[in-house]
């Protein structure tokens, strides 16, 4: 489990790259390590459900994760819905466990101030021009939340163009402060983008961020490092 601004009641977990990370003797040289749980990456069906099956063990989750067919948009869905085209996902139901996965994208998880409401968000640089994190708050009852960042890429690795820069200042201009320029691109501050957009939503309880999916190789996918063939992580919340 890791360290957040959370209340008891709330568990929340990232995986890693690796199933034990202190044993990485078992290192598959596809490229996939062995822990990946996306089916859409081009591993092996087989051992991503396998792996799915060693998560719930692992972690002793009280059932399978709802995975989402994510698509970078700004719809938010509840977990006891049939719905599964998504970028983030909530729950009130205690044992109901939500989940996104990411590779450099940044995992925002989320629970209200007295732990009986969650949910966990995929927020890449499109997910958050096209709304995901406040289509995500939204769907809380009563927006005074916690919010933990999990893992994603860091400033310093994350460079994008001109047209990038360009969709953050059309949303809002005060998204100039989370990048900054070099030569004829920008870095993103990711975690500072959400940021700006989780407090200007009132949402001022917000941990983690200090992280980087690129740089951390011994613990993280990164799809800017290792191309197509990166798996993915998942980013797994619910209610004890």
């Amino acid at each position: 489990m890791m360290v957040s601004n959370f209340t008891d009641s709330v568990k929340l977990v990232t995986t890693t790259r690796f199933f034990d990370k202190n044993n990485r003797s078992c290192l598959i040289e596809s490229g996939y390590d062995n822990f990946n749980l996306a089916l859409h990456v081009g591993d092996n069906p087989i051992q991503v459900n396998n792996n799915r099956a060693l998560l719930v063990d692992k972690y002793q989750l009280p059932a399978k994760p709802k995975f989402l067919e994510q698509t970078h948009s700004d719809i938010c869905v509840d977990a006891s819905s049939a719905q599964c085209l998504g970028d983030a996902v909530v729950t009130k139901e205690k044992g109901v466990v939500c989940a996104v996965m990411t590779a450099d994208c940044l995992p925002i998880f989320a629970s209200n101030q007295a732990g009986t409401q969650v949910g966990v968000a995929h927020a890449g640089w499109q997910g958050i021009v096209n709304g995901i994190i406040e289509s995500f708050v939204a769907k809380f009852d009563g927006q005074e939340l916690r919010v933990h960042f999990g893992p994603a890429i860091s400033q310093a690795n994350f460079e994008v163009g001109q047209e990038v820069y360009d969709q953050f200042i059309a949303k809002d201009k005060s998204l100039a402060q989370a990048f900054i320029t070099v030569k004829d691109k920008y870095k993103l501050d990711i975690y500072q983008a959400a940021r700006i957009i989780l407090k200007g939503l009132g949402i001022e309880s917000i941990s983690g961020g200090n992280e980087c999916t690129f740089a951390q190789k011994g613990e993280y996918f990164s799809y800017r490092r290792d191309g197509n063939r990166s798996g993915r992580m998942a980013h797994l919340i619910w209610l004890e």
